[in-house]
């Protein structure tokens, strides 16, 4: 029987219970919307018991440099096929280069004890996880187009800044992919095929809205939080090419064009 236990159904967990549901799986989560609850220990266990399968898209505990779900429930997971959405974050910054899923990532480098998100990732893939390694996620009123509509969006003037992304629907593709078809364990990076900046995408959003760009600002003119400015301080371009060829996997919105006019 196949049957998902996923840890956080969020905004990228909700597809991906839907589309497995539509085939016929039994799905159950924690999560404000799921009907488990995370801190009731006996009903995690019992539906641990159940699952066949087991997603987490539970971020790590950025203070304690932990993650919650292995730092609570690792031992009952031993054995199960396990999937993880991680970031492609755990890379870190590479001046524009390419990465793919043979880059060494900053924990395996020495550096992760600065990124909680690339200690989890490690810990996942050795409890011999599909780890999913996704850029900036966009999607059904969380776009370039939504930042536009609501004053939200900016342009940073940073020369050279490249971006990889991906459409909510093509990580449910491949995720799903990967469940069905027994993926084998290990990193799969799950992102578009062309990196742009984030500016690049902004003008297009205006350009569908018939709207006028907002100034290019400096990062210190824009006034970001802690966390959009270590965002913008990395550079990257991310690879796909391990999850066409392993999953057979391809996305539905190739680029942020396709991606975009199918939200407008």
């Amino acid at each position: 029987m196949s049957h998902l236990l996923i840890f956080g159904l969020g905004y990228t967990a909700k597809r991906i219970a839907a589309r497995l549901r539509e085939k016929g799986w039994t799905v159950q989560a924690t999560g404000s919307a799921g009907d488990l609850d995370f801190a009731d220990r006996a009903g995690v266990l019992a539906a641990l018991g159940e699952a066949s399968h087991v997603l987490s898209s539970v971020p790590p505990d950025r203070s304690a440099g932990t993650d919650p779900v292995l730092e609570a429930y690792g031992e009952a997971l031993s054995g199960k096929p396990l999937f993880y959405l991680s970031s492609t974050g755990v890379y870190g910054d590479r001046q524009g280069a390419w990465v793919d899923e043979a880059t060494p990532t900053i924990a395996q480098s020495g550096q992760g004890r600065r990124n909680a998100r690339a200690e989890a990732d490690l810990a996942w893939l050795e409890m011999g996880a599909r780890v999913f390694r996704l850029p900036g996620i966009y999607g059904p009123g969380r776009s370039a187009l939504d930042r536009v509509r609501e004053g939200k969006a900016r342009r940073i003037d940073l020369p050279g800044q490249v971006f990889s992304r991906i459409h909510v629907d093509d990580i449910a593709s491949a995720v799903v992919a990967a469940l069905t078809q027994d993926a084998p364990p290990g990193a799969y990076n799950i992102g578009d095929d062309l990196p742009a900046s984030g500016n690049e995408v902004t003008e297009h959003a205006c350009r569908l809205l018939g709207v006028e760009p907002p100034p290019l600002e400096t990062l210190e003119e824009a006034h970001l939080s802690e966390m959009a400015r270590g965002f913008y301080m990395e550079n990257r371009r991310v690879a796909n090419g391990k999850a066409k060829r392993v999953l057979g996997w391809r996305p539905r919105y190739p680029t942020y064009l396709e991606g975009l006019a199918s939200l407008t």
